[in-house]
């Protein structure tokens, strides 16, 4: 739902609204989160299983994949693959995480039950009834708080918003007034939990950036009303709409004597982001983060925005989420600041996260204060894992400390394995086809680099216009300058590749890009650019293929041979008849069987193919209706190389 569909629905409601910077009393605002919050119920589903079975086959009856299921059975302790089997028990526990109810298959009912006669039917629907009421469907998992990451360019007030929400004094605290590391940090207003990620907005760690958009349900952008749109302004932009999440723009600094607002909203529009005054979708909210004013309404678009995506998560499971931060501390050794996405964290659990693995010896919240456990969307800080995770790796709870360490041992030599294969799973243009996700519609995503705007906009259109039905590109990026970390960590985390036109790249940015095995063709003509994208997207197309007939045979007699059938006496007037080649049985024009060549011999001998002019009898399988004046068609597929969009 799109904020225009919010205001009308209010509308209904018989709540005027102007816009969605339009702030709301506490009681409308509960009813409108009631409104969006209500959980469908949705009965669980029947199964029924034997004693044993496989995971592939429990995974078909799940409607889920079998790696899903592996994975549950390895959070359970039971180390198995996609085919070998499992009990009913295991299958139970794990039927139970897929909202599944597990019956033995012997006690599933063979026959229909007959209907009972009409005149019984009230009493039988009477005795039924209280049955039917005792049976309790199952809830849909409960709502979780939102995970909300302010980001925006350097100095333009992020980490002060924060700070005057949380009412401490954290901005002091950094060096020289830029956050140095990404904190994550949970506030309640108004009876509702919401967890922040303050993300760096300096240049030199943008790739922080990047990894706090990855677990993020909002971003809200700020720009200062008196600086406007800079240029770490469009890359948070870039990368919240990477990520694909919601984006609220914060206007920041309306205090100040030089503040205009007006000027900002046309920028945005530039950017496709087209504010509510100017008839878009684009919320954006004036505020001061030094003065407070429009804060609160500012956290009220946050949550009706949440509210929106109905954000749930299940507590009573193993928990499972996402570094955001790790370190080295000489004194506790091993620190990573975890934002459980999912279960419940629980001091004492033995965790895996990435090639590392653990048990939680102590549990912090962001405040500092200890505590025994961590529902979702909650930051907490643990101490007991073995080594340093690196930030964005998933941690994930496992039956004990022995199965983790296996998973983590298991982790490190496939990833020594990844790093005898440095390409493997990045996009290259000379590979795209392979690494393209399955799907109708397939992505070129490309981070565009050029020495000025005139050349951005004469590339970006050209490359835009190179568009087709199976094939899209998108330009996910683009800006003015040399190639980048930033622009390294973007591509990274958007599978893209790196272009640049007449730019060098920076030395950080080539180490970044061996780092992170990414793609970057530096270019001087244009004409160069769009021939090799437009190649890219010939080897995504999805094949052709042309059928090619290899000869053609006319039936002239029929013979029947013991152990063989019928087979067609034949002569070949046309190309070749190859043995295990596709056929179809012609008559008078239409067809009349379709097959393969099974048999083929020449004389008395058998032979792989045989050549125009030459009798020969043909065998064909599933066939023996042979008729005097049959056509024999032998063919084949071969795969059409597509030379144009």
């Amino acid at each position: 739902m799109t904020a225009r569909d919010l205001r009308q629905t209010l509308n209904e409601l018989g709540i005027e609204v102007k816009s969605a910077s339009s702030s709301l009393d506490e009681e409308t605002a509960q009813t409108v989160r009631e409104l969006f919050t209500k959980q469908a119920v949705v009965p669980a589903e029947k199964v029924a299983v034997p004693a044993r079975i496989s995971v592939r086959d429990l995974a078909d009856r799940l409607h889920t994949d079998a790696s899903s299921v592996v994975q549950a059975l390895v959070q359970l302790g039971v180390m198995v693959t996609a085919n070998e089997e499992v009990d009913f028990g295991a299958a139970e526990q794990i039927a139970h995480r897929f909202n599944v109810v597990v019956v033995p298959e012997e006690e599933e009912p063979t026959e229909t039950a007959a209907a009972p006669p009409a005149a019984e039917a009230g009493a039988v629907a009477a005795e039924a009834a209280p049955a039917a009421e005792e049976v309790a469907p199952a809830v849909l998992a409960p709502p979780r708080p939102p995970v909300v990451t302010i980001m925006g360019h350097v100095d333009h007030g992020k980490t002060t918003v924060l700070d005057f929400i949380r009412h401490t004094n954290v901005t002091e605290q950094e060096l020289g007034g830029i956050t140095q590391h990404i904190g994550a940090y949970q506030l309640v207003r108004n009876g509702r939990r919401i967890t922040f990620i303050d993300t760096p907005g300096h240049e030199a760690f943008t790739a922080m950036r990047a990894r706090g958009a990855q677990v993020t349900d909002v971003a809200v952008i700020v720009v200062a009303a008196d600086d406007g749109v800079m240029s770490q302004t469009i890359e948070a932009i870039d990368h919240a709409r990477a990520a694909e999440v919601p984006i609220i723009i914060a206007i920041n600094k309306i205090d100040l004597a030089t503040a205009d607002q007006d000027r900002v909203k046309h920028q945005l529009v530039e950017l496709n982001l087209v504010p509510e005054e100017f008839g878009g979708d684009t919320i954006c909210v004036p505020i001061s983060a030094k003065t407070g004013e429009g804060i609160d309404n500012l956290i009220e678009m946050i949550l009706l925005v949440a509210d929106l995506q109905e954000l749930t998560a299940e507590r009573d499971k193993l928990a499972r989420g996402a570094i955001v931060e790790a370190k080295l501390d000489k004194r506790r050794g091993p620190v990573a600041t975890v934002l459980v996405q999912e279960g419940t964290l629980r001091r004492g659990d033995a965790t895996v996260a990435g090639v590392t693995s653990g048990k939680v010896r102590a549990m912090t919240d962001d405040r500092g204060e200890g505590v025994a456990f961590a529902g979702p969307s909650s930051p907490v800080q643990i101490m007991g894992l073995s080594s340093v995770p690196a930030a964005g790796d998933i941690l994930e709870v496992v039956p004990n400390e022995r199965t983790a360490k296996q998973i983590a041992e298991q982790r490190q030599l496939e990833q020594r394995q990844r790093e005898l294969r440095p390409s493997a799973g990045r996009v290259t243009l000379q590979d795209f086809y392979e690494k393209m996700q399955e799907g109708e519609t397939k992505d070129l995503n490309i981070v565009l680099k050029c020495d000025v705007q005139g050349s951005i906009e004469a590339l970006q259109k050209s490359l835009e216009q190179l568009h087709h039905e199976e094939v899209q590109v998108r330009v996910i990026h683009a800006g003015v300058g040399d190639i980048s970390q930033s622009d390294v960590m973007l591509a990274s985390a958007s599978n893209a590749i790196i272009i640049g036109f007449n730019v060098r790249i920076e030395p950080q940015g080539r180490h970044a890009a061996q780092d992170e095995h990414i793609d970057i063709r530096v270019y001087q003509v244009i004409y160069d650019v769009i021939n090799d994208v437009k190649a890219a997207m010939l080897g995504m197309l999805e094949p052709v293929y042309e059928e090619v007939v290899l000869g053609r045979a006319e039936v002239r007699a029929t013979f029947s041979i013991s152990r063989v059938g019928i087979v067609a006496g034949c002569m070949v007037t046309e190309g070749r008849i190859v043995r295990g080649a596709s056929v179809r049985v012609l008559r008078d024009g239409e067809v009349v069987h379709a097959g393969s060549v099974d048999s083929l011999r020449h004389l008395k001998e058998d032979v792989n193919q045989i050549a125009q002019g030459s009798e020969c009898g043909i065998g064909v399988a599933g066939f023996q209706e042979w008729q005097e004046g049959d056509i024999i068609e032998a063919f084949q597929e071969q795969e059409v190389r597509r030379e144009t969009l």
